[in-house]
């Protein structure tokens, strides 16, 4: 667009139309280019993922120079050659910088977030995923400097404990997204202190954080009303009691990640789907407590409902899957379904999902009772559905003892 407006302006100009003449139009286009490349004002946005294996400090110091306070969204996700130094020479020169992705830079420390609360108090977005260097430290200068932040990903950012959380919230209170995944220091307190100053919060990552218990969960309930994400995946501390808090503080709730959660019953579901009706996505793998009357009340209940797992809840029969494909949702919204190792599933399960006709992915690894006839069945009523299914083939006999066939349990030949 730039290039074209700058050949427009040549061309209704005489001398600049004697100088491109003079020289060549190439050679014009190549200057012309040269000129736009430089400017600054011209490069808000750079992404450097596709060149990660390529991109040292110096990169990023001659990036910031020629961008300067223009730059206002740059990613260095995976790029590992970028350390503290380069770091604070963009701080330095990329004062207005909003958004900033440093996922998997791994050399960087504190002294990275330090030149960041120095320099970018505009910041609204940062991703340190993976950045396992990064202490409490950081989170107090961020808390100090970047006071707009709305979004922090400390994903797997494993020192980070319940001090540097009290730290950061206290001064990041506009936070609308923190993601915490694999920080397994982090316990209930840490939670309360999120209670406590975090209103705005609308997505909160958990997973992994394997300490926090129902008082932790009840806590964010209670403080941060206007969640509509939540992923407590792998808390396999976790009881009904949390499904009770999201169910009476949080009716917004869109997605909830709950796999590996093996204490959670039908009764928690049932009262979070009575409540939550703009449930969209929710993640129960390892549920191993739910039944079908769980499946009955996301049909009643959650007409928004398009993508479910219930990978290794082997208690989901196919009657479960009846209520939920002659649900509104089964009928207009379902996308995903994952099935994989619900002993249970049968071929019957499969005919009721031809109602679902905007199913994109089914997962059914491991069905031992679904059959290849059974999916085919399906796809010719759902030509456009993805079904991914493994028919493991028969385990060879032993040499010893018994002359038949013997079949693992998830190795049943169909």
């Amino acid at each position: 667009m730039l290039f074209s407006l700058l050949l427009n302006f040549t061309w209704s100009n005489p001398e600049c139309t004697k100088y491109v003449h003079s020289i060549g139009l190439d050679s014009f286009c190549n200057v012309a280019w040269n000129i736009l490349a430089l400017d600054g004002s011209n490069w808000q946005r750079i992404d450097l993922f596709n060149f990660q294996t390529d991109v040292e400090g110096r990169v990023v110091e001659n990036i910031s120079k020629r961008c300067g306070g223009f730059l206002r969204k740059l990613s260095l996700r995976g790029c590992i050659g970028v350390g503290d130094s380069s770091l604070k020479t963009f701080a330095q020169n990329c004062r207005n910088i909003e958004h900033l992705n440093l996922n998997g830079c791994t050399k960087i420390t504190d002294s990275t977030c330090y030149s960041l609360s120095r320099f970018c108090s505009k910041l609204k977005h940062l991703d340190l995923t993976s950045c396992v260097s990064i202490t409490n430290s950081s989170l107090k200068g961020i808390s100090e400097g970047c006071r707009n932040l709305e979004y922090l990903n400390l994903s797997w950012c494993d020192q980070i404990t319940k001090d540097g959380i009290e730290a950061l919230v206290r001064g990041c209170q506009g936070l609308k997204a923190l993601l915490l995944r694999g920080c397994t220091q982090l316990e209930d307190e840490a939670l309360k202190h999120i209670q406590n100053y975090c209103h705005e919060l609308v997505s909160l990552n958990l997973q992994s954080c394997s300490r926090i218990t129902d008082e932790g969960v009840v806590q964010i309930c209670r403080g941060c009303n206007q969640l509509q994400a939540l992923c407590l995946s792998g808390c396999g501390n976790l009881t009904d009691a949390s499904l009770t808090a999201l169910a009476l503080n949080c009716p917004r709730l869109q997605i909830l990640e709950a796999a590996r959660c093996s204490h959670l019953t039908d009764a928690g579901f049932t009262l979070l789907a009575r409540n939550c009706h703009d449930l969209e996505k929710m993640d129960l793998e390892e549920c191993i407590l739910i039944t079908d009357s769980t499946l009955i009340q996301l049909s009643v209940h959650c007409p928004n409902l398009q993508a479910l797992s219930l990978s290794h809840c082997e208690l989901i029969t196919d009657d479960g899957i009846l209520h939920l494909s002659n649900s509104t949702c089964g009928h207009e919204r379902l996308r995903v379904l994952e099935l994989d190792n619900c002993l249970l599933i049968t071929d019957v399960a499969l005919e009721h999902l031809e109602n679902c006709q905007g199913l994109e992915r089914l997962e059914l690894y491991d069905c031992q009772q679904v059959t290849r006839a059974g999916i085919k069945r399906m796809r010719a009523q759902l030509p456009h559905v993805k079904v991914h299914a493994y028919f493991a083939p028969v385990t060879p006999p032993t040499a010893v003892g018994g002359s038949g066939q013997r079949l693992c349990r998830c190795c049943v030949i169909l």
